[in-house]
C-alpha cells in the first residue's frame, strides 16, 4: 500500500522540520522518520503537535519504560506497524527487555509484569476499548498516581491512538533501517 500523502521534502516540510527529521533518523538508526517528514507539511500543526507530544514522551512524568510499555500496547491495539516499530526500538532503549516488548501483545494479564505494569496495561486496554475507565480501575490507577501523571497516562494513551489513525489513514509506512 502506498502513503496516500508522502514524506516531504525540505522545500515541502521547511529547514528545521527537515533537519529534525534527518537528526532524528540519525539517533534512531532509520531514514529520517516518516511520521515527522509527513505530518511536517502542515507546518504549523507539526510544531504544535511535536511540542504536545514531547511533554509526555520523552519529557513526561512516567517513567520512559512505562510510557514505551502504554505506547506498544496502544500500537498493538490499534494495529499501528508505524508505531509498533518505532517503538520497539526505542522501548528497547527506555530498558525493555525483547521478550518484554513480545509480551505486550499478550496484555495485562500475562505473566511477568508488575504490579503497577499490569495496570498501565490494563488503563491502556479499557481506554482503548471503552473511551472510559470503570470506577474500579480510576481507583486503582489513583492509588498508584498522583493527579496529574494520571491525566497524563490518560492523555498518553489518547494521542497515540489519534497518532496511529492518522497515520493508518495516510498508509505511513514503517522507516527503513539504516545501512
Amino acid at each position: 500500500m502506498s502513503a496516500r500523502i508522502g514524506p516531504g521534502s525540505r522545500r515541502d516540510v521547511g529547514l528545521a522540520t527537515w533537519a529534525f527529521a534527518h537528526l532524528a533518523g540519525r539517533v534512531s538508526g532509520t531514514e529520517p522518520p516518516a511520521v515527522f517528514l509527513t505530518l511536517g507539511r502542515h507546518r504549523r500543526l507539526f510544531r504544535g503537535w511535536l511540542h504536545f507530544a514531547g511533554r509526555m514522551m520523552p519529557g513526561g512524568r512516567l517513567p520512559r519504560r512505562e510510557t514505551e510499555l502504554v505506547i506498544l500496547r496502544v500500537a498493538h491495539l490499534t494495529g499501528s506497524e508505524y508505531e509498533a516499530t518505532q517503538h520497539r526500538g526505542l522501548g528497547r532503549r527506555a530498558g525493555l527487555t525483547d521478550a518484554e516488548i513480545d509480551r505486550v501483545t499478550d496484555g495485562p494479564d500475562a505473566a511477568g509484569w508488575s504490579h503497577r505494569e499490569r495496570l498501565l496495561l490494563r488503563v491502556t486496554d479499557e481506554l482503548h476499548a471503552t473511551q472510559d475507565l470503570s470506577d474500579a480501575t480510576w481507583a486503582d490507577l489513583r492509588a498508584e498516581l498522583d493527579e496529574p501523571t494520571c491525566i497524563e497516562v490518560l492523555m498518553l494513551v489518547g494521542h497515540y491512538q489519534m497518532l496511529a489513525t492518522t497515520l493508518g489513514v495516510l498508509r505511513v509506512q514503517p522507516d527503513r533501517r539504516r545501512r
